[in-house]
């Protein structure tokens, strides 16, 4: 009824314009009637744009690299006729509004914050004016990764934790009964360990079996990667975490070979596989990878969030979600961040994808822990009881530094194969240095 009384208006302001010269009495026959057809054509094609202008604005255009959100768009659409949702699936969307040219309503990925977030989104501080949502339903410091200038740019929607798993029944669990510390794990695996005729047949853990271990590592000890020109780090930090590492596998596991040795015999299981067996005591999974773990998998296992100095490194590839600067759709991109941002839709989407199996395959919302505290806290152990009793203590969240959008092309190809290498040498001088590779690469993949 609304659209069509604003129709109405249109007409009438254009009919009661006195430059027409159709309502001039003293204008008649063909000059008359070509003018009215005018007049009249210019009515169609105006109102035509009107109605074309008002489906466009009803229609929001939201680009992402989480496939979830295909699923979370048809229950936005089919919930209520007044606007749609539709998603464009991008590699990296923030690659794609750093391209240009077109550009979308609603943004949900990972990398999206950065020098340029103020250029591409709009301040969100008005989804916080009513009574539907309150900044204090985000884990705060998560927030706070989207505020700049004492602006919301940005709201967080999921994350992903590390975690230490281990069978029950084998030993005695860990002393926290949240985080377990890298110091705690080596001493328990030492305990683990069996040997015949000089090799490995059990091993505690192994920390040669995951290069993304090794980095999870260097993070706790504090080399801090963050966005800089290209990227910067603490190289002193980088250099105690694999001095540490070393000692421990000289001490635990007698030398990088034997290790080397154990993994190249075991590790062709599954990791849950290895710790079901009894042949390794802990492995490392983080929590999407361990939460979709098949049931019968999952039964007999439990696990720690990895931490130090109660802190707990989170997953690089967080997801967040903005609003375009020149988003077209802004009242129905506002009316889907209302409704996704609300503890029953995100209930009503996780008891969505367990009915329809997706949660076999996708952990929780956007593939990780939801960023609503409430969410987390209170509904996601009804759909994962084995979160029960081992909820992480939101102060020892730490999200991961600003970080540049091609972050993880130079994680898996030039600082991991870096620690890989770096571990079994005796000395820094004997590989190449993690700064010139990152200038190697950056000179041979210019953009």
């Amino acid at each position: 009824m609304q659209e069509l009384t604003s129709r109405r208006r249109v007409i009438l302001f254009i009919m009661e314009k006195p430059s027409f010269a159709f309502l001039k009495t003293e204008i008649s026959g063909k000059p008359r009637i070509l003018k009215r057809f005018r007049v009249f054509f210019l009515v169609f094609v105006f109102l035509g744009f009107t109605s074309c202008f008002l489906e466009s604005s009803r229609k929001a255009i939201l680009w992402t690299d989480r496939p979830e959100f295909a699923f979370y768009t048809e229950y936005f659409n089919a919930a209520q006729d007044k606007y749609k949702v539709e998603v464009r699936y991008f590699e990296s969307p923030a690659q794609k509004l750093a391209e240009g040219g077109e550009y979308p309503d609603i943004v949900v990925a990972s990398w999206l914050k950065s020098a340029s977030t103020k250029t591409y989104f709009k301040p969100l501080d008005s989804v916080f004016s009513g009574d539907d949502l309150e900044r204090s339903s985000f884990y705060p410091r998560l927030l706070s990764v989207g505020n700049i200038d004492n602006r919301q740019y940005l709201l967080p929607v999921s994350f992903n934790i590390p975690a230490i798993v281990f069978a029950r029944g084998f030993s005695q669990p860990p002393s926290n009964p949240f985080t377990i510390e890298m110091e705690e794990i080596k001493q328990r695996g030492m305990t683990f360990n069996t040997a015949a005729s000089g090799v490995y047949t059990r091993m505690g853990f192994s920390p040669l079996a995951s290069d993304e271990f090794l980095f999870i590592a260097a993070m706790l000890f504090g080399a801090a990667f963050r966005e800089a020109s290209p990227i910067a780090w603490d190289p002193q930090a980088m250099e105690r975490s694999v001095t540490w590492i070393q000692q421990w596998i000289s001490e635990a596991h007698t030398s990088i070979q034997m290790e080397d040795d154990f993994v190249f015999k075991y590790f062709y299981d599954p990791p849950d596989k290895l710790v079901n067996s009894g042949r390794v005591l802990f492995v490392y999974m983080d929590s999407s990878r361990f939460f979709t773990l098949p049931e019968e998998r999952r039964t007999n296992l439990d696990f720690r969030w990895l931490a130090a100095k109660e802190t707990i490194p989170l997953d690089e590839w967080n997801v967040y979600y903005g609003i375009h600067k020149k988003a077209k759709a802004g009242e129905a991109a506002r009316a889907f961040t209302k409704w996704f941002f609300n503890a029953e839709t995100q209930k009503m989407l996780l008891e969505a994808g367990k009915s329809k199996r997706l949660l076999e395959t996708s952990f929780g919302i956007a593939g990780g822990f939801s960023a609503m505290r409430t969410v987390t806290e209170r509904i996601f152990p009804q759909f994962y009881p084995g979160l029960l009793g081992h909820m992480p203590p939101e102060s020892y969240l730490s999200p991961a530094n600003i970080l540049p959008r091609n972050w993880m092309t130079i994680k898996d190809r030039v600082i991991l194969p870096y620690l890989h290498e770096r571990i079994r040498s005796t000395s820094r001088d004997d590989v190449r240095s993690l700064e010139r590779r990152i200038t190697d690469w950056y000179r041979l993949n210019r953009q």
